[in-house]
């Protein structure tokens, strides 16, 4: 059995990102645990303000069912202000992601490419690489880097961003879970041809299944790796 955890900046991010991955895991008797950073949605606000009890338990409920589609029952949802982790001190991030690393000790971490447009994710990654140093994190043997549907290909042609996967996962078996679980955040799914449609996410993972002969993959960076 393995520990992995995938530490990403808001609700749904880790299902566009690696549910497929993480589904697999869960069936092959690995320990998961998922930390979500932010709560995903005060950016649409016209003013930033706290949200209201009402959207964060529309938050909480939509985060439990899909994790649960997955089969994920470890997880836990912070409250940092969406799109607006850079207005907070990186340190105080730093020390709330290596906080859980130090709980859970995982072997593998997947998490969000550094080169996505979305500030928050980019913020997550750079906390979870520092947080991760084999000088204190020693456990973790494997870090790899997932693109976000309709955050990582925004980022523009500057060939120091581009997401460039060397490591795919077949997810032949966990495509439809991880569909079903994406149908479960009502408040985010868009209508195709959005990136963050089911139908653009099935196809992304065909496509990259298709580039490696096979049915259906998720694909990665891979960020650090120690045999």
């Amino acid at each position: 059995m393995k520990k992995i955890m995938a530490i990403v900046a808001h609700p749904d991010d880790e299902i566009i990102g690696v549910g497929g991955t993480l589904a697999k895991h869960v069936a092959n008797g690995d320990n998961v645990f998922v930390l979500i950073l932010g709560e995903g949605k005060s950016s649409r606000l016209k003013e930033y303000q706290l949200l209201n009890n009402e959207t964060k338990n529309i938050i909480l409920k939509e985060t439990e069912k899909a994790l649960s589609i997955i089969g994920i029952k470890e997880y836990k949802c912070l409250e940092f202000p969406d799109n607006r982790f850079d207005t907070l001190p990186l340190l105080d991030i730093i020390k709330t992601v290596s906080g859980y690393i130090k709980i859970n000790e995982p072997e593998i971490i997947y998490t969000h490419h550094f080169g996505d447009l979305n500030i928050d994710h980019r913020i997550t990654f750079e906390s979870v690489i520092i947080s991760s140093r084999t000088i204190e994190s020693s456990f973790v043997k494997e870090i790899y880097l997932f693109e976000t549907l309709s955050s990582t290909e925004m980022s523009g042609s500057v060939p120091q961003r581009y997401f460039i996967p060397n490591y795919f996962i077949k997810i032949n078996d966990y495509l439809e879970k991880k569909l079903e679980a994406m149908k479960a955040y009502i408040s985010e799914v868009r209508e195709f041809p959005h990136p963050r449609s089911i139908e653009a996410i099935k196809y992304n993972a065909l496509l990259w299944g298709s580039k490696n002969n096979t049915t259906a993959m998720e694909a990665f960076y891979c960020f650090r790796k120690i045999d």
